[in-house]
Order: structure tokens, then C-alpha cells, then sequence
């Protein structure tokens, strides 16, 4: 089992920047993927962010450019900086562990959620 806490969230004005933290514990082996999703209120939940182990990363378009993943393996932490926030990025986000064999398409662990509101 793999546990996720996110923390980092918060009410930001428009243009301004968040950083999330999400740390997992648990049995993580070496190699896996982790990442970011979100979901505003009446829309399903959809992919931002990912980085694997390795570092590569990938990015849903809407964020490319704003926002960057990185991750510290000794820590087993993925951060999102996001920046020039805008009020369509509000939305719950949930951290999301993918470990070796599975995909981050469909995470078998999911952090709790942190809710990130962008004002205009």
C-alpha cells in the first residue's frame, strides 16, 4: 500500500503562482510514475502533470508553459509549480502514484485532494 498527503493548496489572485507538495510513504519501489489531476466542480477529473521516476515528464497542453512537475526520489515528494495561474485552474487537485507495471492513465493510489482557487 501507498499512502499520498498533498498539502499546498490555497486561494491565489489571477497571474499568481502555487506550489503543491505530495508525498507518498508506504512500500514504493524504485522505479514509478507520479503525477497530478484535477477536477473543477461539474467536470471529470482529467490529467495535468507527470514525472517518472527517471524524470521524464509530460504535461496536459492547457498547463504547458505554466506549470512545471519535478520530484525529489529521496523524499518520494512530486511538486507542481504553477504559475500565471488563471481562474480556469481552479479545481480540486489530487496526487496520484503509479508504481512499476501499472500507468498513470489509471493510478492505483490517489492522495486526498487539495483544493487550489484562482480569483479574477
Amino acid at each position: 500500500q501507498v499512502q499520498l498527503e498533498e498539502s499546498g493548496g490555497g486561494l491565489v489572485q489571477a497571474g499568481g503562482s502555487l506550489r503543491l507538495s505530495c508525498a507518498a510513504s508506504g512500500r514504493i519501489l524504485r522505479s514509478n510514475t507520479m503525477g497530478w489531476y484535477r477536477q473543477a466542480p461539474g467536470r471529470q477529473r482529467e490529467f495535468v502533470a507527470g514525472v517518472t521516476s527517471g524524470g521524464t515528464t509530460n504535461y496536459a497542453d492547457s498547463v504547458k508553459g505554466r506549470f512545471t512537475i519535478s520530484r525529489d526520489n529521496t523524499k518520494n515528494t512530486v511538486y507542481l509549480q504553477m504559475n500565471s495561474l488563471k481562474p480556469e485552474d481552479t479545481a480540486v487537485y489530487y496526487c496520484a502514484f503509479a508504481p512499476i507495471g501499472t500507468r498513470l492513465s489509471a493510478p492505483p493510489y490517489w492522495g486526498q485532494g487539495t483544493q487550489v482557487t484562482v480569483s479574477s
